[in-house]
């Protein structure tokens, strides 16, 4: 039997990205052979990738990337199994490879994207299959999205939480320190659309049940200690707000201060006031959901969208991921899992 050096087991790491251990077995158990050794460990942690595909992947890093000439973004999510493995020096390197090949290639959707040619010559998607195998969990490309802008746009770009939320944001005016504080107001208040023009009736009407309900639930705790029961929101989005409406709420105002005894002189410096207090409260689902209606976490006096009317700034578009979301993770029964591990014990 021929004896393995130090130095096969190097090369043979550097070739196929196993680990120390495995490439050792590999060379005693071919004698030496190399290519025997490659084709045992292909073999070996093939099994182990396919072992590890059925498992769940929630973890991992949102990946944002910006080329050298400004003019294009990419936004990606890579998982991992476990935050730990998301921190490891291959798993940052995948991450890094994929961000560029992504821009550069200019996928239209996963499957373009997965048969992309990285760095290491093989398709994006056996890189994949590699990375399980090597790092021994299950590492998936699971989704992104490109943004080009022209030389007038700014991108901002943004990580939060040490790759946990990535944002890229498209806008038009300002510079890109205004590009990047809308980006963090993106990633700490989750908006999904731009504007209330997307937001599907049939969802607005959903939602706006919804926030009624908790309504509900807080008068009854209201009437437990004397409290008057607060209203019903009967709007929830701007696209519900009709000229009638509006018009009506302006002529409910002015009821209201004639009620009080307010000079019919000093309305037009209490109506404005009062009239934006009137949209505020009835436009609840479009704050949580519509980037422009959300009050800004830099200057809570406005909207985002006020605000960028008074910096001559617009948002073009935005993409906003965060890792894990929309995926079921599996939920561990500690009590359960203790209680059959006896109920085991006492049958043996």
């Amino acid at each position: 039997m021929a004896a393995i050096t130090a130095a096969m087991v190097k090369d043979l790491r550097q070739k196929t990205d196993a680990p120390m251990m495995e490439c050792k077995k590999a060379l005693v158990a071919a004698e030496g052979d190399f290519a025997k050794a490659e084709e045992i460990l292909r073999v070996k942690l093939g099994n182990k990738a396919n072992k590890a595909a059925a498992r769940v992947a929630a973890e991992g890093i949102v990946g944002v990337y910006v080329s050298d000439d400004r003019k294009l973004g990419a936004l990606f999510e890579v998982n991992s199994e476990t935050d730990f493995v998301a921190k490891n020096a291959q798993f940052v390197e995948l991450v890094n490879a994929t961000a560029k090949v992504i821009a550069e290639g200019k996928p239209a959707n996963n499957e373009e994207a997965l048969a992309l040619t990285m760095p290491s010559g093989e398709t994006l998607e056996a890189a994949y299959v590699s990375a399980t195998a090597t790092i021994g969990e299950k590492i998936s490309f699971r989704r992104f999205a490109l943004l080009e802008k022209t030389d007038a746009q700014h991108f901002g770009a943004y990580q939060h939480n040490g790759g946990r939320i990535g944002v890229i944001s498209v806008i038009e005016g300002g510079d890109e320190a205004l590009a990047k504080q809308i980006s963090m107001h993106i990633a700490a208040m989750k908006p999904t659309v731009l504007s209330y023009k997307e937001l599907d009736e049939q969802f607005v009407k959903d939602e706006l049940a919804q926030l009624n309900h908790v309504i509900d639930q807080d008068n009854e705790s209201r009437a437990m200690v004397g409290k008057p029961a607060l209203p019903h929101l009967k709007f929830g989005s701007k696209a519900q707000l009709t000229d009638e409406v509006v018009a009506q709420a302006e002529e409910d105002i002015k009821a209201e201060l004639a009620a009080e005894g307010k000079p019919e002189k000093i309305w037009d410096k209490i109506i404005p006031g009062k009239m934006d207090r009137f949209f505020l409260d009835n436009t609840k689902v479009d704050q949580a959901y519509t980037l422009l209606a959300q009050v800004y976490i830099m200057d809570d006096s406005k909207t985002v969208e006020a605000y960028l009317e008074s910096v001559n700034a617009s948002v073009i578009e935005f993409v906003r991921f965060e890792v894990g979301e929309g995926i079921e993770k599996a939920s561990n029964d500690f009590e359960a899992e203790v209680a059959a591990t006896m109920a085991a014990a006492l049958n043996n």
